[in-house]
């Protein structure tokens, strides 16, 4: 069984306070639509704090998770079937070799059920499944912005009874396997005796009615194996690795249901000539000492297809990067740009003859 506690990081006898801060922070930090977010463990967040932050629902966990010892045949907090193992064989007709390897079953179920109130649920159909994909740009085009056209192969509304499973005008009946109650109840057999378990009805899908003349396309199911055609805008000054949503284009939903969302992750492909450090870009230049020794004027090419002169100021170090302002990516969803930094890469002259090197002493530029 899942230890909630450790999911969100806190005691055992943390406060409701301490409960809600460690999930916000925590969901915060994991929710999908964040760049670097964790749909599945933003799910095992939520779960954890939806039976810690209910009164009832924690009372029973820790019952059962942690204060069970004596009653489970010797268990400790956190593992109530400690008192147990693998070779120890079946025990008063039950055998625990399961438990003692951490497969714990239909534990889950059970508890979902204790947690439920042991009142049946109705849900509806389900919602589509949400979608994650990759899309590479080059790095031109996150500069620019751009549109992408996807093609999405999942499950899309079936074309012949547009998604409702069924023929519109035959109507509905009631679900012969659960006699239109929409769940079905199932008894279960565990280590502290028996269960009687409701669950919903798998072909009803809990609504406790179907279709009366089934769709013959999707066989009531409401959709099929298909294409789905997204176009995407990539908007100017888009990092890579970075989420873009786009709602209603995954999953379709059973028979009419809720569409699940797109995730797209966009990948930048690296650059021939540049590199990109967030906003900035860097360009390397080849520095002659001529150029160095006369200032001559130099040239570097820009990420917007153009070229910019600039001149080495006085003293400048050219081990650092001489940084040209706006000249770099577009800040995203925001004005301005980054910048431009030339990084030198300064080649030795050939040898020189004795004219100049009298001319360099004359000089004093050996000094």
């Amino acid at each position: 069984m899942k230890d909630y506690y450790k999911i969100l990081g806190v005691e055992r006898g943390a406060s409701a306070d301490e409960i809600k801060k460690a999930f916000r922070k925590l969901a915060h930090q994991h929710h999908p639509d964040k760049n670097g977010g964790d749909s599945q463990k933003f799910k095992e967040i939520n779960e954890a704090h939806q039976v810690l932050s209910d009164a009832a629902k924690r009372a029973q966990y820790d019952r059962f998770s942690a204060g069970g010892g004596s009653a489970f045949g010797g268990g400790t907090a956190g593992n109530p079937f400690g008192g147990f193992s693998a070779g120890s064989g079946p025990v008063s007709g039950w055998d625990f070799s399961g438990f003692a390897n951490g497969d714990f079953g239909d534990l889950s179920d059970i508890f979902e059920g204790i947690f439920s109130g042991g009142r049946p649920r109705r849900p509806t159909y389900e919602r589509g499944a949400d979608l994650e994909t990759a899309q590479e740009i080059a790095l031109d085009e996150a500069f620019r912005g751009v549109t992408k056209e996807l093609h999405i192969e999942t499950l899309i509304a079936c074309a012949a009874c547009k998604g409702k499973g069924g023929e519109t005008a035959a109507g509905m009946k009631s679900c012969e396997t659960c006699n239109g109650r929409g769940e079905v109840r199932v008894e279960k057999k565990a280590f502290f005796g028996g269960f009687s378990q409701v669950r919903v009805c798998a072909a009803c899908s809990g609504t406790g009615q179907v279709p009366v003349k089934a769709c013959g396309s999707c066989k009531g199911n409401g959709r099929k194996r298909g294409e789905r055609t997204i176009r995407i805008e990539i908007l100017p000054g888009i990092q890579d690795g970075q989420i873009i949503r786009v709602s209603a284009a995954g999953e379709a939903g059973e028979r009419g249901q809720q569409v699940g969302d797109l995730y797209v992750r966009i990948r930048i492909k690296p650059h021939a000539v540049f590199e990109r450090h967030g906003d900035d870009i860097i360009v390397r230049k080849s520095l002659k000492i001529s150029d160095l020794l006369l200032g001559r004027k130099l040239e570097v090419p820009t990420i917007d297809g153009k070229a910019r002169t600039f001149e080495i100021p006085a003293g400048f170090d050219l081990k650092q990067n001489l940084r040209i302002p706006g000249e770099g990516m577009p800040h995203f969803g925001a004005f301005g740009r980054g910048d431009l930094l030339v990084d030198f890469i300064i080649k030795a002259p050939k040898k020189s003859s004795g004219r100049i090197a009298k001319a360099i002493e004359e000089l004093g530029l050996d000094e």
